[in-house]
């Protein structure tokens, strides 16, 4: 994965809803999370496939995340 498709990944979560982090069940997320950053920057298939593990993998520090914003 690129630098800009990382900043661009993160930038989504920094400007989500935080309800949005917090609600959505792990796949749905995953999902949610690919669309907005796809959204924002062209992926290949590979990509999107290499996108959705790195979000996968990064779950709970993106909860934590929407979780400190919420408080």
């Amino acid at each position: 994965m690129t630098p800009n498709i990382l900043r661009q990944l993160w930038s989504v979560v920094e400007t989500a809803q935080t309800m949005t982090l917090l609600q959505l069940d792990d796949s749905s997320l995953v999902q949610w999370l690919v669309k907005q950053t796809t959204t924002q920057v062209f992926l290949d298939s590979h990509e999107i496939d290499s996108l959705g593990d790195y979000i996968q993998s990064r779950l709970s520090l993106i909860r934590d995340i929407a979780y400190d914003r919420h408080c």
